[in-house]
């Protein structure tokens, strides 16, 4: 509900999904095509206890995308009880809105269809959202409000209207026990909100059947999750209605976190102005501080560093680059800018792209959230709700989840690499891509090393060996990995519940080269644990990277390594846009080598500890 609504009309709406019901017009049915055209919505007063509301009849007032882009009718607002789908919708002139539905071909469609046709079923309810209203009046001794800004989202065939003799009023509560309470969600944004029966609607016998509340736990834990995120309303009411567990919800708030993040960190260049950026000028011109010449001709390059800085409210310690530029696409196939750039047929990715391949948790489903700007707080649940069953006529019993936070704030990490003075002179577009190349490279790996081993110096973000107890025990010195150790790992995860998203394994290269040399079942049974393929740990992928330390004590054992499994889409590195390049001339200036410094903003997050388990002991001498 937004803030546009009167305060009255906030303080007495009943809170819940309002709906409409109709009765079908059966001159309206074309059996050979299955369509059947269904009135949803009229400019009919309807009495809602408090107030009388008037839905506005005329294209600005009433959304009708999410109608148009294909939903579907149901049967008695069920989901999984899909019969038709929503090909048109139109606002008649004697202002009744309608739809044109065109009904399946499977078992179930055709059943319903059938009835349709008989006339067994008549009743459409259509559900909605109000947007926005305005006080029109009384009538009758109550206000009357009309509102100018509404969308309905889904249409459905029900059983019992709860006023069928008006042709409007709303279906009745128990029609609609998927419908979850959202006590939480901003203000400001949609809301989808429990029904409540409002004075004058007739009670609903109660179902004579024991029923499990479990539908409406998730729906409370993901509101309650929802409230934490930037537009979590939005995405928890179209995971509601499409009836996703609070996992699944959270899996799609980080992926839309992913690939919206918010704030920004753009500062609004243009695509000729992000093409026209150059990181070869502006390190030539820090590599040259004296040259002024250097210096005007990377003038755009500063000018540009400036306003990322405004932007992040941070001091460049040399010249920042704009998230803009660090996501452009090098590919080019002509010359440009006059001809200054030489022409090649490159085929090189974006400075983000490159920093996530140079990880082998790029290959793992690891989330990256790039671009962010401030700390975020991302949502996650630390304690699940019950179901009950219960006795007919008896609600069950408040079941709530506890909901926490993993907080994510910017640390800094830097690394360097060397560039000749002769290559930061050059103007092509390959040179460009080689030092982009070169810099995310060298950060990707920096990364990658604290994403999994961080946390033992400080202002180093904690990985995951740092977050995650090590579970599986080699033994007091350390002991080889074997069959067993993998199986216990897996085993630890799904103890846990969490052996869901993308599982896989991470190690060194010495484990793997151990477990390659072990038998399952002891020497000479042929098969290895580490098999061949791609999915080599007992039908799970594997990457290997020596960012995985090989360098571990326990006890009287040395050089021991880890052994990580887990969901590593509960893994989150975030960035933080503007990547600050230092050069330093002096170092090696009798070689004519430039150092360059990048420094990066970056934190690490585990979503859920529990999707992960760890062998940090693993003897592979």
């Amino acid at each position: 509900m937004t803030s546009s609504l009167p305060q009255a009309l906030r303080e007495h709406l009943p809170t819940g999904q309002l709906n409409r019901a109709f009765v079908v017009e059966r001159a309206s049915i074309d059996e050979e095509a299955r369509t059947v055209k269904l009135a949803f919505a009229s400019e009919t007063p309807v009495n809602r206890g408090w107030f009388i509301e008037v839905l506005d009849l005329s294209r600005k007032s009433m959304r009708t995308g999410r109608l148009t882009a294909g939903a579907n009718l149901l049967c008695d607002h069920d989901t999984r009880d899909v019969v038709a789908v929503v090909e048109s919708v139109e606002i008649g002139s004697d202002k009744v809105a309608r739809a044109v539905v065109r009904f399946g071909r499977s078992v179930r469609a055709e059943e319903v269809f059938r009835d349709v046709i008989d006339g067994i079923r008549v009743n459409v309810s259509v559900g909605y959202i109000i947007h926005e209203a305005i006080l029109d009046g009384t009538r009758d001794g109550s206000d009357t409000y009309r509102v100018t800004d509404w969308e309905p989202f889904e249409l459905s065939l029900v059983s019992v209207p709860a006023d069928a003799t008006v042709g409007v009023g709303r279906s009745l509560p128990a029609e609609l026990p998927a419908v979850p309470s959202l006590p939480s969600l901003s203000p400001s944004s949609t809301e989808n909100r429990a029904m409540t029966t409002p004075a004058n609607t007739p009670p609903a016998n109660p179902a004579p059947t024991i029923e499990t509340p479990v539908q409406r736990n998730h729906a409370s834990e993901i509101s309650k999750i929802a409230a934490a995120m930037p537009g979590g309303a939005e995405l928890a009411m179209r995971s509601i209605q499409a009836g996703h567990t609070v996992e699944q919800f959270q899996a799609e708030a980080i992926r839309t976190l992913a690939s919206k993040p918010v704030p920004t960190a753009d500062i609004g260049l243009t695509p000729k102005e992000t093409r026209r950026f150059s990181m070869v000028r502006a390190l030539n011109a820090l590599a040259n501080p004296g040259d002024v010449g250097a210096r005007n001709a990377a003038a755009f390059e500063f000018e540009c560093s400036n306003a990322t800085a405004t932007k992040l409210g941070k001091t460049s310690r040399g010249i920042l680059i704009p998230f803009e530029v660090q996501k452009r696409d090098m590919n080019v196939g002509s010359a440009a800018a006059g001809g200054n750039l030489v022409a090649t047929d490159l085929m090189s990715g974006d400075f983000i792209t490159i920093l996530r391949d140079a990880m082998v948790l790029n290959t793992l489903g690891v989330r990256f959230l790039s671009g962010l700007v401030g700390n975020i707080a991302i949502p996650k649940q630390t304690g699940s709700g019950s179901a009950y069953w219960v006795a007919e006529g008896q609600p069950p019993d408040e079941s709530g989840a506890a909901i926490g936070q993993v907080a994510m704030s910017p640390k800094t990490v830097g690394a360097f690499t060397d560039i000749s003075r002769k290559l930061l002179l050059q103007s092509s577009i390959d040179v460009e891509s080689f030092v982009s190349s070169d810099l995310a490279m060298v950060l990707g790996l920096a990364i990658q090393r604290a994403a999994i081993a961080g946390g033992s110096v400080a202002n180093e973000p904690s990985g995951i060996l740092a977050k995650i107890a090590a579970g599986v025990i080699g033994g007091a010195n350390g002991g080889a990995p074997d069959w067993d150790h993998v199986v216990d790992l897996e085993t630890a995860v799904s103890v846990a519940n969490a052996d869901v998203g993308t599982l896989a394994y991470l190690t060194n290269a010495k484990v793997r080269g151990k477990l390659k040399k072990t038998f399952v079942d002891g020497p000479g049974t042929g098969e290895r644990v580490w098999q061949k393929g791609s999915e080599p740990l007992n039908g799970y992928r594997a990457a290997v990277t020596n960012a995985v330390p090989s360098n571990i004590a326990k006890g009287t054992g040395t050089n021991l390594s880890a052994l990580i499994f887990g969901n590593f889409a509960d893994l989150v590195i975030g960035m933080w846009g503007g990547l600050d390049l230092m050069v330093d001339p002096y170092t090696h200036s009798t070689t004519g080598t430039v150092r360059v410094t990048a420094l990066q903003d970056v934190d690490v997050g585990v979503r859920n500890v529990e999707s992960f388990a760890t062998m940090e002991d693993a003897l592979t001498a």
